[in-house]
Order: C-alpha cells, then structure tokens, then sequence
C-alpha cells in the first residue's frame, strides 16, 4: 500500500490511461453537488463502508478536497484499508478546476 501526491497534470493523464482509476470526492455532498471531477464519486463517513466493499482494492484511488490539505489524511485511511495505490491531488479541486475546467462536472 502506498500515499502519494501527485500533479493535476500527472492526474489528468492517469485518468486518460487507466479506466480503471477509481476518483474519490471527500469535499462532502453539498459541494459535490455543485461541482465535482468528471467520474468521481463522493466519499464520506456514511458512504466510506459500501466503497470499501465494492471498490477494486488493486485498482489506483485518486482523492480530492478543496485545496490538497484534507485528502492526505484521508488518502492514508483508504491505504490503511488495503488500496494497493493512493493519490492525493495536490492544490485540489480549486486547482483542477482552474486548470481543467472541462474535466468537471457543474450543477446547472
């Protein structure tokens, strides 16, 4: 198991190489709702145990929160329960957005 930050850069090619790429939002389900990486799915302390049971442990896990800052600790829990590669956006979802704005997904 390993923790690793990585670029927004380095992550849009990830995503653009591995279908298998889980993305992981724990930014909590209002801001998700309004905006959120295309694919992710929302993570929290209600939906953490369905994830774990359903997720392909093998598969990498990239997670994001507003600024780089929360996903650490968060990616280290998902590591802790066996996913063999996680990475941690660094700068966030308020750097991807400014970088990749067509790689989100706005509430209308």
């Amino acid at each position: 198991m390993s923790l690793r930050a990585i670029e927004p850069k380095d992550a849009l090619a990830l995503m653009e190489q591995n279908e298998a790429l889980q993305i992981v939002d724990i930014r909590g389900a209002d801001w998700f709702a309004q905006a959120h990486i295309t694919q992710a799915i929302m993570l929290d302390s209600r939906t953490l145990e369905d994830f774990l049971h359903d997720a392909d442990l093998d598969a990498p896990v990239l997670v994001y929160c507003h600024h780089g800052i929360s996903s650490i600790p968060a990616g280290e829990v998902l590591a802790e329960r066996g996913f063999s590669e996680v990475l941690s956006l660094n700068g966030g979802f308020e750097q991807w957005r400014q970088q990749y704005p067509r790689q989100c997904t706005m509430s209308q």
